[in-house]
């Protein structure tokens, strides 16, 4: 086992989280002794982390202040700001990085912007640059920032009612961005139950295409399987949907799987979606029964299989890492993270090992 970063909320988020937080065991016994070796930099609610592909950089959303920020690594377990926090909008839960290390991607569930920054040569987040035609528009006609665009409903553009949101009308909530090989960014957006895909641009991001999943699924977290499939995760069905691509470069659902046969719609909320090093499973958590659910990857990638459901043994686990054959589970409302080993043949969840106490946990990154 490694070292990890943990991301966590703070007290704007209902959390006990004062930053940026290091998971690190004794060496040779990190399985047994893994713990919580306090905050490596204060920070407010970093929910989720990145790390840049080939800098010691890692990037933060930091949820309740609707910002981003860069941290350098300033020591064996220490971490320095990188420049200033980046404003983006509400609640931003996501930061995904592009493999050659040039932009970043920030989803906001709170307002459905997905902004695109770039990156400096030393990992430093670019703000935007001002384009004075955008912001008059903004200020005549109400019209939103190029920059920062919110998704719009499919269709006729009229949000239709969804029955899992407060007052029942459909409202934007990006959750999560996959940088694709062909250099376009595919996200999520609970809200409006669509993945949508950008091709980028010297402003920002442009709107390529949309899949529009069936209403009240709630999209939420994805995985790009090495097959080329893209696998979606959805919080409200309890559903697995899988994507290809087209030759003409359009992508369309060619399957859904249930994350588990007995997860229940209404009281199971997928989070995170997670694949073993292989590809030959996948795994997904399911808040409010608090379980694991695996799934095998069958053909070429295109369909899967539910093939065990498993205790957790935290709370509301909020994300999941597969690292060297375990799984690790942040338990956000039980302030613990489990350990847990995994069946290689099965992919079956086999019991947990190891339980740490840890401040309102909501990511884990390996420190490299």
């Amino acid at each position: 086992m490694t070292r990890f970063w943990l991301g966590g909320y703070g007290a704007a988020m209902d959390g006990s989280a004062d930053g940026i937080g290091l998971l690190a065991g004794d060496e040779g016994r990190e399985a047994s002794t893994l713990a919580y070796r306090g905050a490596v930099v204060e920070t407010p609610s970093p929910s989720w982390l990145a790390q840049h592909p080939t800098l010691d950089v890692v990037y933060a959303a930091l949820e309740g202040d609707s910002a981003v920020q860069a941290f350098s690594r300033s020591g064996e377990a220490a971490l320095t700001p990188l420049g200033s926090p980046a404003a983006v909008g509400q609640y931003v839960c996501h930061v995904a990085v592009a493999p050659n290390g040039s932009a970043l991607i920030a989803s906001c569930y709170g307002d459905g912007r997905v902004v695109r920054f770039d990156l400096d040569a030393e990992g430093r987040i670019v703000p935007p640059k001002p384009d004075a035609a955008a912001a008059l528009r903004a200020a005549l006609f109400g019209e939103p920032d190029p920059d920062a665009p919110a998704a719009t409903p499919p269709g006729d553009g009229i949000a239709a009612i969804d029955p899992y949101a407060v007052g029942g009308e459909r409202v934007s909530h990006a959750h999560a961005a996959v940088f694709l090989p062909d250099g376009r960014v595919a996200t999520t957006d609970l809200g409006f139950d669509l993945v949508r895909f950008w091709r980028q641009s010297g402003s920002g991001l442009v709107l390529d295409h949309e899949v529009v999943l069936p209403l009240g699924t709630g999209p939420r977290h994805m995985v790009l399987h090495p097959s080329g499939h893209l696998h979606v995760v959805t919080e409200y069905s309890c559903e697995v949907f899988t994507l290809a691509r087209a030759a003409d470069g359009t992508w369309s659902v060619v399957s859904v799987t249930l994350t588990s046969p007995i997860a229940e719609v209404g009281k199971d909320f997928p989070a995170e979606l997670a694949r073993s090093r292989d590809g030959q499973f996948l795994y997904t958590a399911l808040r409010g029964s608090n379980t694991i659910a695996a799934l095998r990857v069958r053909g070429g990638g295109e369909a899967l299989e539910s093939v065990a459901l498993a205790d957790s043994g935290v709370d509301w686990p909020r994300h999941h890492l597969i690292h060297e054959g375990k799984m690790l589970v942040a338990g956000q409302r039980s302030d613990t993270i489990t350990l847990i080993d995994l069946d290689e043949r099965t992919g079956a969840p086999l019991g947990i090992r190891h339980e740490a106490q840890v401040p309102t946990p909501t990511h884990f990154l390996p420190v490299r």
